[in-house]
């Protein structure tokens, strides 16, 4: 079954970097899209970044443009997110996502999403 697994996540302090992983597993990278998304405490989620299957194509929303980058690695089925320059407000669980798709559009709506990890926790402290 598939399977997506976050990693990298923890607490640093405000200006600091972090890199996430997502390890996936059960689905043929080829044909489907991932990304990014992230909840904040009593926010709504969010689409952070997605990546077209072949990785060539890649959206990041307006708001983190320049500080948050996303990228893959299909022969090791590894998604990436890296942030720099990260601000309190980026405090949030980061979650991964994977949906059948060539595109990655899809993979930055979270209606379209077909799968979840189980989230990782960035904590920004100031």
């Amino acid at each position: 079954q598939v399977q997506l697994v976050e990693s990298g996540g923890g607490s640093v302090q405000a200006g600091g970097s972090l890199r996430l992983s997502c390890a996936a597993s059960g689905f043929t990278s080829s044909t489907y899209c991932m990304g990014w998304f992230r909840q904040a405490p009593g926010k709504e989620r969010e689409g952070v970044a997605a990546i077209s299957s072949d990785g060539s194509t890649t959206g990041i929303a307006d708001s983190l443009k320049g500080r948050f980058t996303i990228s893959q690695d299909n022969a090791k089925n590894t998604l990436y997110l890296q942030m720099t320059s990260l601000k309190p407000e980026d405090t949030a669980i980061y979650y991964c996502a994977a949906t059948y798709s060539v595109s990655w559009t899809p993979c930055a709506r979270d209606s379209s999403v077909d799968y979840w990890g189980k989230g990782t926790l960035v904590n920004i402290s100031s």
